[in-house]
């Protein structure tokens, strides 16, 4: 399980770095990161199947769905019966959030 959600945590890193550095979400897709039983990766972009048909399609063991949305990134991840959802904002986001949250000052 620890390598499964280690690999699920370093997508997500990496397309938040990605979006750190200043790509748009409108000029990154969604990607499918597959883990094929022998080992071997495929990647998939835009694909409109669902991971788990993706999956057995490509017979493989793990699948990976990368998803970036207006300053954030979702990992959906599947492995046998394990899932995990990891979402994150990159540091910009989270910064413009807290401005917003800040309270009328009253002089």
């Amino acid at each position: 399980m620890q390598r499964f959600a280690e690999q699920a945590q370093s997508l997500l890193d990496a397309a938040l770095a990605a979006l750190e550095r200043g790509e748009s979400c409108a000029d990154m897709t969604v990607m499918t990161v597959l883990i094929l039983r022998d080992g071997g990766i495929q990647m998939c972009a835009d694909s409109d199947w669902p991971l788990d048909s993706l999956m057995l399609d490509r017979g493989a063991r793990t699948g990976y769905r990368v998803s970036p949305r207006r300053g954030s990134v979702r990992v959906e991840g599947r492995e046998g019966l394990r899932r995990c959802l990891l979402e994150g904002s990159t540091a910009l986001r989270a910064a413009a959030g807290i401005r917003q949250l800040s309270f009328p000052h009253h002089g």
